[in-house]
């Protein structure tokens, strides 16, 4: 029995923003891949009903309700980014255990409001995100728009910023398997944290190995380091986006700012590689290292 970290096959899933073009297309995409997806919330079209190639799943007016009536445990957020911050503190006042997040293009403010909201009120719920593309479970979950037929379920925790370098990682390491894959997205303010994810993967007896992905910019990764040498014993390897952009410029992912030398890919993959961590200089090459450690084990 392969377990995973905060999403299980018995999470019981709602989607805000269910009757929205993208709550719609992944709610949809969430219950095909076997998740159980058990309503929605839009408070405009509480007490309809929406219906998932056969499946019927009730749409109700608040968290609260949804958890009421269905016992969710577990909300993806659907809705465009100025009703967020609403969206997210209505999840946080409801204490649902974990709020996924996928909205891109939240102003940081308001992701600095929920965060701090969430934390007032003594961290009863977890968020991931925000700009992120949630967290999969392999074989017993799917929250947000990882696809989930891309691997198998294993013993490899994987925790990444990038959504596409989650997906590569998934697939090339398919033949070993994921416990869990968390995506925690690259903004610069972001619920959960690579050291979260460390933490709770170095925890998880059915996780023997890690594949930690950062990218240029702030100083998650250094951080991430120190937390490794003090506390993580199951072997990690890293892989660090970035190693071609050019110093001063603002790159894509908001949180992927550079100044001098501070965040810089290479600063990023000396510090990992000081506390032990083998840092690829491809996704491809990380994934080799991941096979190196996997097939010794």
């Amino acid at each position: 029995m392969i377990m995973a970290i905060w999403l299980t096959e018995n999470s019981k899933i709602i989607v805000q923003g269910i009757t929205g073009s993208e709550g719609t297309k992944h709610g949809r995409r969430m219950l095909a891949s076997g998740a159980q997806v058990v309503g929605g919330v839009n408070a405009r079209k509480a007490g309809q009903t929406v219906d998932f190639d056969g499946t019927t799943l009730p749409v109700f007016g608040t968290v609260a309700e949804a958890i009421t009536e269905t016992g969710a445990d577990v909300s993806v957020v659907f809705v465009p980014p100025k009703f967020t911050k609403d969206a997210v503190v209505e999840a946080i006042d409801a204490e649902i255990p974990l709020c996924v997040v996928i909205t891109e293009g939240i102003p940081v403010h308001d992701t600095a409001y929920f965060w701090a909201y969430a934390e007032s009120k003594g961290n009863k719920t977890r968020i991931i995100g925000p700009n992120c593309p949630g967290i999969a479970s392999p074989g017993k979950s799917n929250a947000g728009i990882i696809p989930a037929d891309i691997t198998t379920p294993g013993r490899i925790g994987l925790v990444s910023k990038s959504g596409t370098l989650t997906y590569q990682m998934m697939y090339e390491l398919r033949d070993f398997g994921f416990s869990t894959c968390v995506g925690i997205g690259g903004d610069p303010i972001i619920g959960t944290t690579h050291i979260d994810a460390l933490q709770a993967f170095q925890d998880d007896p059915d996780t023997d190995a890690i594949v930690m992905i950062g990218e240029i910019g702030g100083d998650a990764e250094e951080r991430a380091a120190a937390y490794i040498e003090q506390h993580v014993t199951k072997p990690v390897v890293g892989y660090v986006a970035g190693f071609t952009a050019p110093e001063g410029k603002t790159m894509g992912h908001a949180g992927a700012i550079v100044s001098g030398s501070a965040g810089t890919a290479q600063a990023k993959k000396e510090a990992l590689e000081k506390v032990g961590v083998r840092v690829g200089k491809t996704p491809s090459e990380t994934a080799v290292l991941m096979r190196e450690i996997m097939k010794n084990r």
